[in-house]
C-alpha cells in the first residue's frame, strides 16, 4: 500500500513537471495571457515544493493547486478552439483530450486520498468548476455543430452522444452541493435566498447551467424525434424531454420570481418549454 501511494505521488509530481513544459510552450504563443501566467506562477510554486522534498500532509493543497493549473491551461486551449469555431478535422480529438485533462484531478484525488471524499480534497468550488467546464465545453461544441446541418445528417449519433455527455456533466455540477432543505433547522431571513438554495441555485453559473441543459435537451429531442436511429444502449439514454422540462421550469420560476428585473431572459426557455411539454 505504501509503495502504491508513493508511486502515485511520483505520478502527480511527474505530471506537474509535464504541465510546466506544456505551459511554457503555450506561453510562447501568447506571452501575456492571464490564465497561462497564473498557471505558470502556480507551477513554479509546486516545483519548488517538490524540490524541497514535499510533505504528504499538504496533499489536498497540492491537488487543489494542480487542479487550478489544469483549469487555467485548458481554458486557454478551449478559447483557441472556440475562436477557430471548432475545426471539423481536429476538434473531436482535442475535445476528448481536454475532457481527459479536466477529469484527471478528480481521478488523482480518489487515488491519492481514498479515505476522503473527492469534494473534501478538492473543495466544492473546484469540483463544481471541473464539471461545469466539461459540460460547457460540450455545450459550445454542440452549439456549433447544431448549425452544421449537413454534418449532423451524417453524424447524428455522434452529436447525440456529445449532448448526452454534456448534459451528464452539467447535471453533476448542479448536484455537487446538496440543495439546502428548509426543514433542516436552517434559518434564512431572506425569502429569495431561501428559494434559491432550496432549488440548488447557488450562483449565476448554476442558472446558466440550467439554460445550457435545457437547450441541449431540446437539440437531443429534435434529432431523436426525427430519426429512427438509436444510440448504442437505449436504457443508458437520458430522458431529455423530462430533464429539459424540469430544469427549464425551475429556471423560469427563478428568473421571473426572485431574479425578476436582474437581466435574466426567459423567452428562449419558454419557447423550448412549449415544444418539450
Amino acid at each position: 500500500m505504501a509503495d502504491e501511494y508513493r508511486r502515485q505521488g511520483f505520478e502527480l509530481e511527474r505530471r506537474i513537471f509535464e504541465l510546466d513544459i506544456k505551459c511554457s510552450s503555450l506561453r510562447a504563443e501568447k506571452q501575456d495571457d492571464d490564465y497561462l501566467q497564473n498557471a505558470s506562477a502556480i507551477l513554479d510554486k509546486l516545483k519548488s515544493y517538490y524540490r524541497h522534498g514535499g510533505e504528504s500532509g499538504n496533499l489536498s493543497k497540492v491537488l487543489q493547486d494542480y487542479t487550478q493549473v489544469i483549469l487555467d491551461i485548458t481554458f486557454y486551449e478551449e478559447n483557441k478552439l472556440v475562436d477557430q469555431e471548432f475545426p471539423e478535422d481536429c476538434s473531436p480529438f482535442k475535445i476528448q483530450q481536454l475532457l481527459q485533462d479536466l477529469t484527471e484531478p478528480e481521478v488523482l484525488a480518489g487515488r491519492l486520498a481514498p479515505a476522503q471524499e473527492v469534494q473534501s480534497v478538492l473543495g466544492l468550488e473546484l469540483l463544481e468548476c471541473l464539471y461545469w467546464r466539461r459540460g460547457a465545453l460540450l455545450y459550445m461544441y454542440c452549439h456549433t455543430l447544431h448549425q452544421r446541418k449537413q454534418w449532423i445528417k451524417k453524424n447524428k449519433d455522434t452529436f447525440l452522444k456529445c449532448i448526452q455527455e454534456g448534459v451528464r456533466y452539467l447535471m453533476r455540477m448542479l448536484q455537487v452541493r446538496n440543495s439546502v432543505k428548509l426543514n433542516d433547522g436552517v434559518v434564512l431571513h431572506d425569502p429569495a435566498t431561501a428559494s434559491f438554495l432550496s432549488e440548488g441555485i447557488f450562483s449565476d453559473t448554476h442558472l446558466l447551467t440550467m439554460m445550457y441543459i435545457g437547450e441541449m435537451c431540446f437539440w437531443a429531442v429534435k434529432y431523436e424525434d426525427c430519426s429512427a436511429d438509436t444510440m448504442d444502449r437505449k436504457e443508458d439514454r437520458l430522458q431529455f424531454r423530462d430533464i429539459g422540462t424540469q430544469i427549464l421550469n425551475k429556471y423560469v420560476l427563478a428568473c421571473e420570481g426572485p431574479l425578476q428585473g436582474q437581466g435574466w431572459n426567459t423567452e428562449n426557455a419558454k419557447e423550448i418549454l412549449s415544444i418539450l411539454q
